[in-house]
C-alpha cells in the first residue's frame, strides 16, 4: 500500500484507533503505538552485479506497559506531517516494523476500516534472487516454514547430551 492512500484513510477517519494484524491472524495489542515514522532508502548490487534501488515508508510499532495507551489516525496522521521533511514524498511503498520475539518487516497489504478502528493488514515478505538468468539457479519453492511459528529459544532436552 503506498504512504497517500494510507494518509487517506487516516484523514477521513481522525478518531478512529488503529490495530494492527499480523499475517498469521494474531494482532499486535490495542495499546500498540507508532513509535517512528522513517524513510528507507535501500541501494544494493544483487548477485548478478546489478545495482538497485528501494524506497519506502517504515512504520516501527511498539507496545509499552501502558495498557491505557490508544493511538488514533488522527495522532498518526500529525506524525506524517511532521515527517514530510523525512519522507520526501507521498508515493512510498508503506512497511510496519514490529517484534515478534524479534525484529521483523511486513508489508502493509490493506486497511479496513471497521466502526471506530482502522486494522492494518500486515503481509508477509519472502528472499528472492533477483538475477536468476544471470545466477542459472532455477526459482526455488517457498520454504513451509513459518518465521512467526519458529521458536528461536533454546530446545528444551532432558539433559546435556555431552557431560
Amino acid at each position: 500500500m503506498k504512504l497517500n492512500e494510507l494518509q487517506s484513510i487516516l484523514a477521513r477517519h481522525p478518531s478512529a484507533e488503529l490495530r494492527f494484524h499480523l499475517p498469521n491472524g494474531e494482532s499486535a495489542p490495542a495499546h500498540s503505538h507508532v513509535t517512528e515514522v522513517a524513510r528507507v532508502d535501500k541501494r544494493f548490487i544483487d548477485c548478478g552485479g546489478t545495482l538497485r534501488k528501494e524506497f519506502f515508508c517504515r512504520l516501527q510499532v511498539w507496545s509499552a506497559n501502558d495498557a491505557q495507551h490508544r493511538l488514533t489516525a488522527g495522532k498518526l496522521a500529525k506524525i506524517f506531517t511532521k515527517a514530510e521533511s523525512v519522507l520526501q514524498t507521498d508515493a512510498l511503498d508503506v512497511d510496519v516494523e514490529y517484534e515478534v520475539g524479534f525484529i521483523s518487516q511486513f508489508p502493509l497489504e490493506r486497511l479496513e476500516v471497521l466502526a471506530n478502528t482502522i486494522v492494518f493488514q500486515l503481509g508477509v515478505r519472502h528472499t528472492a534472487c533477483l538475477a536468476e538468468d544471470k545466477c542459472g539457479i532455477a526459482p526455488a519453492e517457498l520454504s513451509p516454514a513459518n518465521p512467526l511459528k519458529f521458536d528461536f529459544r533454546e530446545p528444551k532436552t532432558a539433559g546435556k547430551c555431552c557431560a
